[in-house]
């Protein structure tokens, strides 16, 4: 607990979508949050949602930036003292539609540094944070995809971030034993959020027809990631799937 009594989160990509569902729902529960993104005006939009007795703490960074989660963590090492859970949640998916052949050294960088190496960042600077702490230990949850197990045509960068994230959670909870910190990741698939407004147009499928899919509520996903939060760290959700009921992944087409 921090001096005000509550548990610390910190919420990366808070400023929309699912970290904003996270953040909100982490607020309403009784934590205290950090929410991280790279504008300001859209975490500022998150707090306010949160109400005026909830804990929110905005903090502009860009999570690609080591200087910048350095700076990050550094704040809410200052407001709250120790950190109980880091939310992974920052990301891109990059140019859509791009062929393989056609992805600019550019554009795939962007993704992987966002993606992956802001993720890497944010957990080393976590373990720092949660090994240093008294009581030690603590919880990160990562943010990794359906894409995580199965590709999307085109989105060959968004994919590797995403299978790599899981090598990296398994890492972090393999190095997080002897510190009391645990780590798991949550795989969504088709939450409504801005980056999946596409979906309810019609989105490329594998069969190269164009399909409308279905989605589900970002809350739910925050109600899972909650549930994940809250189990004490004897206990871990090591990997959780939760997608839209119909969404074209299990099965053939």
């Amino acid at each position: 607990m921090n001096a005000s009594g509550k548990k610390t989160a910190l919420v990366t990509g808070a400023g929309s979508g699912i970290g904003r569902s996270v953040a909100l729902t982490l607020a309403a529960a009784g934590w205290s949050v950090a929410a991280a993104g790279r504008r300001s005006e859209p975490l500022r939009e998150t707090a306010e949602a949160a109400g005026a007795g909830a804990d929110v703490l905005c903090v502009p960074a860009d999570v690609s930036d080591p200087d910048d989660v350095a700076a990050l963590f550094a704040a809410v090492r200052e407001q709250y003292g120790r950190l109980d859970l880091l939310f992974n949640n920052a990301g891109t998916f990059g140019p859509g539609g791009v062929p393989l052949e056609d992805l600019t050294y550019e554009a795939w960088r962007q993704v992987v540094d966002v993606n992956l190496t802001g993720s890497f960042l944010c957990a080393q600077a976590a373990f720092r944070q949660m090994k240093a702490q008294d009581p030690q230990g603590g919880r990160i949850i990562n943010n990794g995809s359906i894409s995580a197990h199965v590709p999307r045509p085109n989105s060959v960068a968004y994919t590797a971030t995403k299978h790599a994230m899981t090598g990296l959670t398994k890492s972090l909870s393999l190095d997080g034993r002897p510190y009391r910190i645990a780590c798991g990741q949550i795989d969504i698939g088709n939450a409504a959020t801005e980056m999946t407004e596409r979906m309810q147009t019609g989105i490329l499928q594998a069969n190269g027809r164009l399909a409308v899919e279905p989605v589900m509520d970002a809350a739910d996903v925050a109600r899972t990631v909650l549930h994940m939060a809250e189990l004490p760290l004897e206990a871990n959700v090591q990997f959780a799937t939760v997608m839209a009921t119909a969404m074209p992944y299990i099965g053939r087409g």
